[in-house]
């Protein structure tokens, strides 16, 4: 076989092995066993494949083993990519307002989320924390809102291991054509 064409399913094969690691990682970290014991199976028989060809032929072409060291370390990126596509797990989001706190909040209820309202002092003024533990693919619609209402909120993120109770988004009322009931 070709090097560069063995070099280049090498490198590949490495992505794939690695950015599945990565990912069974994760499961680990945020107790996910089901996934983790699967993505262990895949990623150790990808490991295992790869590690045979390049073993056998690395002797004769030293260059193999970079190919399989930048498989690696792609490996690591795609993975941590992928991850953030499928944004797992829950987060905090604490929103400090010096100015619409209150606002902030109702905005995010309507959306159909919870929030809790803290008073706190900053270094000038009183201050509101809104906290809100959602999904972490909601985040991105809850940074919106905050940003729209308030630009100069600040606002951090922290991930959350367990939730005992998670409220998800509640049902909006229907309006408009969905408010009309059909009869059967």
């Amino acid at each position: 076989m070709n090097i560069w064409l063995l070099g280049i399913l090498i490198f590949f094969a490495r992505i794939i092995d690695v950015s599945v690691g990565t990912l069974r990682t994760i499961g680990i970290v945020q107790g996910r066993m089901k996934m983790a014991f699967f993505l262990g199976l895949i990623e150790t028989s990808m490991w295992l494949l790869v590690l045979t060809a390049v073993l056998q032929q690395v002797v004769e072409n030293p260059y193999l083993a970079i190919f399989y060291a930048l498989g690696f370390s792609m490996g690591n990126v795609v993975g941590i990519l992928i991850e953030k596509k499928l944004a797992m797990g829950y987060t905090n989001l604490r929103i400090i307002s010096m100015l619409k706190g209150r606002i902030i909040a109702n905005r995010i209820r309507e959306a159909g989320y919870k929030a809790t309202i803290f008073e706190g002092e900053g270094i000038n003024s009183k201050v509101l924390e809104v906290y809100v533990v959602c999904e972490r693919k909601a985040l991105p619609e809850l940074i919106r809102i905050v940003k729209d209402i308030e630009p100069e909120a600040f606002y951090i993120t922290e991930q959350v291991g367990i939730v005992s109770k998670m409220l998800r988004p509640m049902m909006v009322p229907a309006t408009g054509w969905r408010s009309v009931h059909k009869k059967k």
